[in-house]
């Protein structure tokens, strides 16, 4: 009898710690100089990670109506920001339209209409303006943000620490662009010599130069087109990228949006995805 319920006791013990894994980001093994192994969600010294296969959790919704192409709005009011994508921006009192943006807005007010949705948030669940960020799926499985690329009608975003499912977007983004759809056979998103970025700086934009140097600061490692222009990587992101140092002499395309000092021009790439050689 009490073998038993120490037998009990143990496997709730393993059910319990397997369940506290499970919502870890990371799980490491170590083995110590005695030869005991345990486990933790921080690395040690000669730890290994061990991956996590597990589904990530989803949870459904009712959606009240689409704000536009990448922002829609629940019944209960929360105001759910679509992960790794963006699209054009529609017209409001604060700017005027960009080309696409009522399209994307329409496509997925069809695609939500009178249909439950499923959230799944990955790192940081909120943004700067208080909004939950989510990858959006249907009932069926299909994933919406996914959805929104492969059809032309968004560019993607992807913003670090949230990079789950940054492949797939990539990919359908890539499949999209070679086809030409939606907003890559608009004359208003095609590449621009970063030399003339001084014309281009509203919206997101595309620019390809080549870089001629590379300059670290405290904050930030910048590449360098010219004493006025450079784009910048927070140097908390450089693990997700090359050695930027390598970039330095190609061609490049670059993706993203405006910042202007006086007569200096900088985009910030948080992710590889937007520094493409080509």
């Amino acid at each position: 009898m009490f073998r038993r319920k120490l037998l009990y006791l143990i496997c709730y013990l393993i059910l319990c710690f397997a369940a506290s894994l499970s919502l870890a980001g990371e799980i490491y093994r170590n083995v110590d100089e005695r030869g005991r192994v345990t486990y933790s969600d921080t690395p040690q010294t000669g730890s290994r990670q061990i991956p996590i296969t597990g589904q990530p959790s989803r949870q459904l919704y009712q959606v009240d109506h689409v704000y536009d192409g990448d922002t829609i709005i629940l019944e209960n009011g929360k105001h759910i920001r679509l992960l790794g994508i963006n699209t054009p921006e529609i017209e409001s009192r604060l700017r005027s339209e960009e080309p696409g943006g009522t399209a994307a807005k329409k496509w997925l007010q069809n695609k939500l209409r009178n249909k439950p949705v499923y959230l799944e948030f990955d790192q940081v669940k909120r943004d700067k303006y208080n909004r939950l960020l989510a990858h959006v799926f249907l009932s069926n499985g299909e994933h919406v943000n996914l959805a929104l690329l492969q059809n032309g009608l968004a560019a993607v975003s992807i913003i670090p620490p949230n990079g789950r499912y940054s492949d797939k977007l990539i990919q359908a983004q890539q499949q999209a662009e070679q086809s030409g759809l939606g907003i890559w056979s608009m004359p208003e998103y095609q590449s621009h010599p970063i030399t003339q970025i001084a014309n281009h700086t509203k919206g997101w934009q595309r620019f390809t130069g080549t870089p001629v140097a590379i300059r670290k600061s405290r904050k930030y490692t910048r590449l360098l087109f010219n004493d006025k222009i450079d784009i910048r990587v927070a140097n908390s992101n450089l693990k997700l990228f090359p050695d930027l140092a390598t970039y330095v002499g190609k061609k490049l395309e670059i993706r993203g949006w405006v910042a202007r000092n006086k007569d200096s021009y900088t985009l910030l790439i948080q992710h590889p995805s937007a520094l493409i050689v080509r």
